[in-house]
């Protein structure tokens, strides 16, 4: 599939745009295991028009990231403009277009999943954008708000028309959040409705390679897009590519195996971090799926969310190694219905 002079070969893997999640020790680990392309958090527009500091950070790019992207939200369109222009000068290989947050704090003035919505101010938001840059433009959007409004195929029209060169789609509507199960029925409709011929991608409740197959298998997507199925898991990319090309699955990984992954992530965190505990609190969320599976572990499990200190973690994932080392992990059945 192509983004602009962009070539990715085969059915690329994009790790999804995630606040506090996909900052660079993550995008790291990730790009590592196999995962094409990388999005930066979401960035607010207005924090890039006000110079925000916090916000100009998330945006600072490395060799390894690339091909990334930058993404973008916000309610006011001269505000999104400029913002895309200000990521523009950091030189991602594209802009993307946050019309899919679901959050309270996203939605309630009216950005992300809001603006399914308001379709013809999506669709004007999506067309200044397109105009003020020269680089590629993207959106990622869900298939609607309610489950009796769901106009992700006007809405996907609608952004083609404009110029907007890939379009990812994430498999629940607003309403939902993260609640129940991602439905891809839509979004094969949209890959295969004859009017799109831009990329469509695909989202939602990827955790497996089994589950990335029957998607690809069910809608014909162009790529896929994986995001908290990653947290925890960073070398799910690896396993869906060898699941992709040879039909078999490759075994999970041991304790061991999973620490030495760890580490590393702790080690990038903290050289990219402007202090220790800092660098240690961020990881929280990713401590909290690392190790799945495993008995008796809420003791252990509760000691590395609380720790502080790149000392404390250690002398627990130790711990960790000897009482688990040599286990594999176990991960919840996978359900293809």
């Amino acid at each position: 599939m192509n983004i602009g002079k962009l070539r990715l070969k085969g059915v690329p893997l994009f790790l999804a745009p995630m606040e506090d999640v996909t900052y660079k020790s993550f995008r790291w680990m990730c790009k590592k295991f196999g995962a094409d392309v990388m999005y930066t958090e979401f960035v607010s527009s207005e924090a890039l028009v006000r110079d925000v500091e916090k916000t100009k950070r998330k945006m600072v790019l490395y060799d390894f990231d690339r091909p990334v992207a930058i993404q973008v939200y916000g309610h006011n369109i001269e505000s999104m403009v400029r913002a895309a222009q200000v990521a523009e000068e950091v030189e991602p290989d594209f802009i993307d277009i946050n019309f899919g947050c679901p959050m309270k704090k996203i939605v309630r003035h009216g950005a992300g999943a809001a603006m399914l919505k308001d379709l013809p101010k999506m669709q004007e938001m999506a067309a200044a954008i397109v105009k003020a840059v020269k680089i590629p433009v993207t959106a990622k959007t869900r298939l609607g708000w309610t489950a009796s409004d769901q106009p992700v195929m006007e809405a996907a029209e609608r952004l083609q028309d404009v110029g907007i060169q890939a379009l990812a789609i994430h498999g629940r509507t607003r309403e939902q959040l993260y609640s129940g199960a991602a439905d891809w029925t839509l979004i094969g409709e949209v890959k295969n409705n004859p009017k799109i011929k831009i990329p469509i991608i695909g989202n939602g409740d990827i955790n497996s390679a089994e589950k990335a197959h029957y998607f690809l298998k069910q809608t014909g997507v162009d790529g896929l897009m994986i995001g908290r199925g990653a947290i925890g898991r960073p070398w799910i990319f690896n396993e869906i590519k060898h699941y992709l090309n040879t039909g078999k699955l490759l075994p999970s990984p041991t304790v061991k195996e999973v620490v030495d992954v760890l580490r590393e992530q702790i080690k990038k965190n903290l050289e990219w971090r402007e202090n220790e505990r800092s660098g240690i609190l961020m990881m929280r969320r990713h401590f909290a799926k690392y190790f799945p599976g495993l008995w008796n572990f809420r003791e252990l499990k509760i000691k590395l969310l609380r720790a502080e200190t790149n000392h404390e973690v250690n002398e627990i994932i130790d711990k960790i190694v000897e009482l688990y080392g040599d286990q594999r992990l176990e991960y919840k059945n996978i359900s293809l219905k």
